[in-house]
């Protein structure tokens, strides 16, 4: 009868041990990973043209992709790049860093699309959490000031794109992220109409974009005098009822955030219900790194999209730190999968190699032939975000 106590002191030993050596590795793939980082940015900064931002690296024809300031993803590169200033502490990082949001300045007051969460809060929100420079704060006020000419209240909800021949007011999934933009700037001196107009566009986003399964279209097309929905269509998806990977890790991360800031919990609930819908996916790969659209017609020939895993991760991540229990064990599992996945030389680039980017694998738009199988900057930005995360809320 005495034996079953110390056997089960033997065991609770094992799996402390275990437990700390499980921790103990994923600290140390994170430090190595932002090492890593440091370097591949410093090649990275080679080529990257001095009016623009770096979109993509083709290693067939070992060209670098730098695009205009407007585009979408022009905040990532200095996002990145500050993120790893802050874990390195190199000074050569932090000065492109600062160099870049000069270049990415004049965003704060642009209004032809809807992704100035993109553009402003992940560089300049990082920038100024880091730094607490003061200088840094009034663009990102500027910007969602800029991204509340977009809410239309008719339906409501925020244009993401303007009117074109395909759609009369389009709304995309991925609009959920910019939302963050807004809830941060009404808390510290910005409009607080934004925080509104959030919740508007998330109830919204609710009602119309998401399917009883929990995988949501990508683009609402809207009548805005009557909210009236046009159409439900696909833009980068492989159809306009299937569920495109990067739309639904986008809806994830936004309800985590919107939860973050509103303690709202339909808001937690839904991205609960959209993390089932993703992680018990059938086709949904041992690694958790996604085909680049669950319903792709050539799995498991289909290209995987890298950039879908990375922020998935960070979401996982912080909806784990608002869950209990197996839940919260599952999301923090599968979170470690992926990152552990990212790390591996299969999805990973090698050092010196890539362009000075760090992860391969991304699909930015299949139906148009774009970006395909190419590393992708905000693949890069999730990545590194998520093991920021990890180390600050599940290491101890």
């Amino acid at each position: 009868m005495k034996r079953l106590p110390l056997l089960f002191l033997v065991i609770t030993l094992f799996a402390a041990s275990t437990a700390v050596q499980c921790q103990q590795k994923m600290a140390d793939l994170i430090t190595a990973n932002f090492r890593f980082a440091e370097k591949q940015y410093k090649l990275l900064m080679q080529h990257v043209t001095p009016d623009k931002m770096p979109q993509r690296y083709e290693q067939a024809t070992n060209n670098w992709v730098n695009m205009e300031i407007q585009w979408w993803c022009s905040g990532f590169y200095p996002g990145s790049l500050w993120y790893i200033y802050e874990q390195t502490g190199d000074s050569s990082i932090r000065k492109e860093a600062e160099r870049a949001l000069e270049v990415i300045k004049p965003n704060q007051f642009y209004t032809d699309h809807h992704d100035l969460g993109f553009m402003m809060y992940c560089s300049f929100g990082n920038a100024y959490r880091i730094t607490g420079n003061e200088a840094y704060k009034q663009p990102i006020l500027n910007a969602a000031d800029a991204l509340i000419t977009r809410f239309r209240p008719g339906i409501p909800a925020i244009q993401s794109w303007n009117k074109s021949k395909k759609f009369n007011c389009p709304v995309i999934i991925d609009n959920m992220m910019n939302l963050e933009l807004l809830e941060w700037a009404a808390r510290n001196g910005g409009n607080k109409k934004g925080s509104e107009i959030a919740r508007l566009h998330t109830a919204t986003t609710t009602k119309n974009h998401y399917r009883p399964d929990y995988s949501s279209y990508h683009v609402i097309d809207y009548d805005t005098a009557t909210g009236a929905v046009l159409q439900k269509r696909t833009h980068q998806g492989y159809a306009d009822n299937s569920a495109w990977s990067r739309g639904q890790a986008w809806g994830l991360y936004g309800y985590v955030m919107m939860y973050r800031f509103t303690k709202n919990k339909a808001y937690l609930q839904q991205a609960q219900n959209i993390a089932g819908f993703i992680l018990n996916h059938p086709h949904l790969p041992a690694d958790k790194i996604p085909y680049w659209d669950y319903d792709a017609p050539n799995i498991p020939d289909a290209v995987r999209d890298v950039s879908a895993a990375a922020i998935t991760a960070s979401a996982l991540l912080e909806l784990g730190q608002y869950t209990k229990g197996k839940q919260k064990e599952k999301y923090l599992a599968d979170a470690t999968t992926i990152l552990r996945a990212l790390d591996s030389d299969q999805y990973k680039a090698a050092p010196g190699t890539n362009g000075g980017f760090l992860l391969l694998h991304s699909t930015g738009a299949l139906p148009f032939n774009s970006e395909i199988d190419v590393p992708l900057i905000y693949a890069d930005y999730y990545f590194l975000e998520a093991l920021k995360r990890y180390k600050d809320w599940y290491l101890k």
